[in-house]
Parts: C-alpha cells; structure tokens; sequence
C-alpha cells in the first residue's frame, strides 16, 4: 500500500504542478492544497478541513483532528488511497487524481465519512455526529457514522446520497447521485440495506430496509428495491423487478448503466 500512497502523491504533485502553468490564478491554491504538503495525508487533512471548516471547528482544529487519525489508522489511510484510485478509474470526468482529490465531493464525503466512522467506534459519537452535519451542509451527502463502507467505493456526482445507520457496503461498489441505502419507517434495530461487492447502483435509486443485495447485481435508476436482489441479478422498475443475470462481473468496475439486449443474459420476471 506504500507503493499505491508514493505513486499517487507523486502523481498530484506532478498534475498540481502542471496547473500551476496552465491556470496562473490558482496558483496559490494548489500551494496550499497540493505543492506546498509534505505527504498524502497532510495534504488531504489540509483540503477536507478548508472545505468543512465551520466557527465551531475552524480549519486547523479539523486539519489537526484529520492528520492525527491518518497517521494512526494505517487501514483508514489504505481505503481513502483505494477510493481515490477508483474514481481515477472509473470516472471519465476524472482525468487524473488532482481533479476528484480537490474537487469531487463524492470522494470529500466519503473521506470525511471515514474520519467519522472511527470517531463513532472511538466512542466519540458526538464529535462523530457533528461531522456528519457538516458533511450533509457542505457535500449534499449524509451518511450515518456507524454506517459500515468498504474500500474501492465511488460517489459520482453524489448529491442527495443518503446511506443509513446500520447500512453495510461491500467493496468496489459504486453509486450515482440520489441514491439513497434507507430503512422502510420507524422500525429500530437492523433496519438498512447489506450491499454485497461490485454492486453498481444507478442514479435516483432506492434501496430500502434490511435486504441483500448480492455481489455483482445492478440496480437500475429510479427503481425502488424493497426485497433481496440475487448476486449478478439485475433490477429495475417501481417496485424494482428481476429483468434478469447481469453479463458483468463486477458492474461497478465498468459503469454501463444501460439496461437492454447487451446488458442482461436471460429474462426472469421474477424478483
């Protein structure tokens, strides 16, 4: 993973620099954020605390609070590097890493997530909750700090992505905007989705109460899911419907979110 750290710092530093030449008025922006850091993780503590920096938490209270949990969480520090290496990948509009690192607000939300989800387990669930009110105010995402997020995830566009308490989410999976992991209404307890790896969930889609989603399944935009969706099933519709075995491994690698004759191998009206 220290290899993935080097190549990806010194892929920013070359990219930040290269904007330096292209656009003259944001050099000092990319000093601060990018060419002036002395690593990986001072750079992004610096650029998440810029952006969500409130009169309660100021900048460097939160730059601090973020340096000192990457420096201590090896494991947090590997999923943020994954996250960043897949919205490289499989994002279009990405074009490198400096553009998703200080612009993409579905990389920011889920790496300030990631700083909550440990404050949460650290038993410091207020501070935890704070920052996920921040993130909601500043990214238009609210994801629940217990709420359990593999590696390798991407949040494209990710306004309007809602991810409950006791949602789980395996790796490599991906979501557009609007989607939204929820419960059913005031049941307590186990009450949100378990979406399995390399689930490609589409723009708009709901996925609610407790309910698997098996690896590899795609879920189609604007459906409502209310029931468990096989691994590679396909589904779409209001209330969402098994059209059939998706022809993809891993959807959320590939990001084809056409439903048709190249799409679904057999039809199965059943859910």
């Amino acid at each position: 993973m220290d290899a993935l750290n080097n190549i990806i710092w010194e892929s920013l530093r070359k990219e930040a620099d290269q904007s330096t030449k292209d656009e003259r008025l944001l050099v000092a922006y990319l000093e601060e954020t990018v060419l002036g850091q002395n690593s990986f993780e001072a750079a992004l503590s610096y650029t998440l605390a810029s952006k969500m920096r409130d009169d309660i938490l100021p900048s460097i209270t939160l730059r601090d609070l973020f340096l000192q949990i990457l420096e201590s969480e090896k494991g947090l520090r590997e999923c943020i590097l994954i996250d960043l290496q897949a919205v490289k990948e499989r994002d279009p509009a990405a074009g490198g890493y400096l553009s998703p690192f200080l612009f993409f607000k579905g990389f920011h939300a889920l790496s300030a997530y990631r700083f909550a989800h440990y404050l949460w387990y650290e038993d410091r669930k207020t501070l935890a909750l704070y920052l996920q009110s921040l993130i909601s105010k500043v990214f238009g995402v609210d994801i629940h700090p217990a709420a359990t997020i593999g590696h390798g995830i991407l949040i494209d566009h990710a306004t309007g992505v809602v991810i409950g308490e006791t949602a789980v989410v395996g790796n490599n999976v991906s979501l557009l905007h609007g989607v939204t992991l929820g419960g059913t209404g005031k049941e307590r307890g186990d009450r949100h989705p378990k979406v399995g790896d390399g689930v490609l969930i589409a723009a708009g889609a709901k996925v609610l109460g407790n309910i698997k989603i098996g690896e590899g399944a795609k879920i189609g935009a604007g459906s409502v899911v209310l029931h468990s969706v096989k691994a590679h099933g396909t589904v779409v519709g209001v209330p969402a419907k098994n059209i059939g075995t998706c022809k993809e491994a891993t959807p959320a690698l590939g990001m084809n979110q056409q439903l048709g004759k190249g799409d679904v191998s057999s039809f199965d009206p059943g859910i």
